[in-house]
């Protein structure tokens, strides 16, 4: 997991050209191939409560699973929006499509007038081992370098988390020697990355490696 990114206290600053690109990214589902990243809502918080219940997932993060009633209080921060008009906040619970039950949680924190991402991922004890952050953070990158006009993505992870240095891996970052808070920094360029054809919008068939609809509610 990488941690540093969408937090409720993150601030940043630059123009805001991008950010309406970056904001309807934040508004739409994510769908890959088994998954979809639905757009966080504080509906979300009683089974997200539980599947992030495992301690085990703060071991390099620090802190302590959330109760149902923090959770809720947390993601109604998030849903309000960053204070900083030029920070976009992008959270998404992820859902495992056939089995129609959360497994964890995305989330991009946007500055620089949208072209900056930092990002970060979560997938609960009960679903790790089945390829599901690799495939919700690889759907995260290409919905916001193709869509959202990001040029950078970054995530900072701790240096002895290897389970999610390969998912970064996975998505197109790769380790810089740059570290923020002990933690190193992965970076990808959207000129470094081999871009797949656009993400389908609404009423097209599937393309690419992630695709978007319509937000909706739970």
């Amino acid at each position: 997991m990488s941690d540093a990114a969408g937090r409720d206290d993150a601030t940043g600053t630059g123009d805001t050209a991008g950010v309406d690109d970056a904001a309807g990214v934040a508004a739409a589902t994510i769908r890959t191939r088994r998954l979809d990243l639905e757009p966080l809502t504080v509906a979300h918080a009683d089974e997200m409560a539980e599947v992030l219940s495992d301690p085990a997932l703060h071991v390099f993060i620090g802190g302590e699973p959330l109760t149902a009633p923090e959770l809720r209080a947390r993601y109604e921060r998030l849903t309000a929006g960053s204070p900083d008009p030029a920070t976009v906040w992008c959270n998404w619970a992820v859902r495992l499509r056939e089995e129609d039950r959360l497994t964890g949680t995305v989330q991009a924190t946007l500055t620089e007038g949208g072209r900056v991402a930092e990002v970060a991922w979560v997938t609960g004890t009960e679903w790790q081992g089945r390829g599901i952050a690799r495939e919700a953070a690889g759907g995260l990158v290409t919905a916001l370098t193709e869509r959202g006009g990001v040029r950078t993505v970054v995530a900072h992870i701790h240096p002895a988390h290897e389970a999610s240095a390969a998912v970064a891996r996975s998505a197109g970052l790769t380790p810089t020697p740059e570290q923020q808070d002990g933690e190193v920094r992965f970076r990808l360029s959207r000129e470094d990355r081999a871009v797949p054809d656009r993400p389908p919008v609404d009423g097209e068939g599937p393309r690419g490696r992630a695709g978007f609809s319509g937000a909706e509610g739970p």
